[in-house]
């Protein structure tokens, strides 16, 4: 698609969300709909081959248009006007993609009631919601920042009703979508990318408008409030006042998913005015985390909550899902000592050897940042995150792709992570990793391991001194 004309691309982008959009009324996440469907369930129940198919072409319409545009948007304004358009049919949808949303529901109902989410599944209240959400998740803490608890009661306060809750959610998503558009060129212009590429990656693919709009995720809050912050720090290095405005921006982004404190460091040396030196880093980057340190703290405090929500992060690990190569890895090691008579169960081998790796690989992303494009390192450090977790959502992959869109000169290994990661999950929020393991894994362990070659061959490769004529 790489030669269709720009209105081509839009008008079939807009066919794709409407054919979504039906998919979704047809057998979106409908709080009706059966909690735990397969495939071949789905497939076989009513309007199923319908939906599947609406689901596939609608996908595949608004990802080929995407693409075939990536590196030939006409301006910023045309690339806004068309996410725009395509946004519509969705918001007057059912959720597409997963069940999050009512999950956030009953998490607010349990605040507003005086119950610490933190210490208590939804399932003590009990939620008049509660048959919406899946079993394993009924008894579990909310994983999510205080900020964001504090906004899911006040949702289920003012609504009443999980109609409109629902709507309200969406509403605090296309929020943070258009704080995103808003302050985005921000940091393209800081970075030298054209800002109609950068808002066209960012926020036309499918996984903003299925997952972040549709299904009403938190992340579009949360991704909104850290492109905010880091444009502040961007666009004012040096300044104390908009450094602190950047780091409470990023703090209260934290406080929606903590995963947003990853880029703080980085804040921290894109704040400073001038070349690196500890008492630079210390006298600038110094604002930028204290801000953040302090909202994080402020609105905990406020909201009458402790910080539990980082424990809450552990229960991730119940999903088991090759989608995340530490996972894939050790799902694979079972599956190749199964011949031999052994049942080994590596995941929490590989899962700790992923996180420990993250670690080490988050310090020397910032430390090579110290005297180059830090908030560049800041995205390769979100996709690091993400892709060295437990668990992976396809949604996650938005917060490495809006920070590259506006920093990356390199394209092209994001947006097809972006790319697949769009076809992983059904309309009703049936993630197909789920039921493809003994394929997927090895696939990507595979994939882990040629990846890993090539990086060990590149290193090897840069210290390697130049050849001299």
């Amino acid at each position: 698609m790489s030669g269709v004309p720009h209105h081509l691309a839009r008008w079939t982008g807009l066919a794709g969300s409407m054919m979504l959009a039906v998919a979704a009324y047809l057998g979106g996440a409908l709080p009706g709909s059966p909690l735990r469907p397969t495939p071949v369930s789905i497939w076989q129940g009513p309007d199923g081959p319908l939906v599947i198919g609406l689901w596939l072409a609608g996908t595949g319409a608004m990802a080929g248009a995407w693409w075939a545009l990536r590196h030939r948007v006409p301006s910023a304004r045309w690339a806004l006007v068309t996410v725009g358009l395509w946004l519509l049919p969705l918001l007057v949808a059912p959720p597409l993609g997963s069940r999050d949303v009512y999950a956030y529901a009953c998490q607010g109902a349990s605040y507003a009631a005086g119950i610490n989410p933190y210490e208590q599944g939804v399932s003590a209240l009990p939620c008049p919601w509660l048959d919406t959400i899946s079993h394993i998740w009924r008894d579990t803490p909310a994983p999510y920042g205080p900020m964001f608890v504090v906004l899911a009661g006040a949702v289920v306060e003012a609504t009443g009703s999980l109609t409109g809750s629902v709507v309200l959610f969406r509403l605090l998503a296309v929020a943070g979508v258009g704080l995103t558009a808003a302050c985005l060129p921000v940091l393209a212009r800081r970075a030298g990318i054209p800002a109609e590429r950068a808002l066209w990656l960012a926020l036309a693919g499918p996984l903003v408008a299925v997952h972040l709009v549709s299904g009403a995720h938190n992340d579009a809050l949360m991704v909104g409030l850290l492109v905010a912050g880091l444009a502040v720090v961007a666009s004012r290095p040096g300044r104390p006042g908009p450094l602190l405005a950047g780091g409470v921006l990023l703090g209260l982004a934290a406080g929606i998913k903590v995963t947003a404190l990853v880029v703080v460091p980085f804040a921290a040396l894109a704040a400073i005015a001038g070349a690196y030196s500890t008492r630079a880093l210390l006298r600038d980057g110094g604002w930028v985390v204290g801000g953040a340190v302090a909202a994080v703290a402020g609105v905990t405090v406020a909201a009458g909550l402790n910080f539990g929500w980082i424990g809450g992060l552990e229960q991730g690990g119940l999903v088991v899902a090759w989608s995340s190569p530490s996972t894939a890895v050790g799902q694979t090691v079972g599956y190749l000592a199964l011949p031999f008579g052994w049942h080994v169960d590596a995941l929490p081998v590989t899962r700790a050897v992923g996180m420990a790796v993250l670690a080490v690989l988050l310090v020397w992303l910032w430390w090579r940042a110290r005297f180059r494009e830090p908030l560049w390192h800041a995205g390769l450090a979100l996709a690091a995150t993400v892709a060295l977790a437990p668990l992976f959502h396809p949604w996650y992959w938005t917060w490495p792709l809006v920070v590259l869109a506006a920093t990356a000169r390199r394209t092209g290994w994001f947006t097809v992570v972006a790319l697949v990661s769009s076809f992983l999950v059904l309309a009703d929020g049936t993630g197909l990793p789920r039921y493809t393991k003994t394929m997927g894994a090895p696939l990507m362990t595979l994939l882990v391991i040629v990846v890993a070659v090539r990086l060990v061959r590149s290193a090897r490769a840069a210290r390697r001194p130049a050849a001299v004529d």
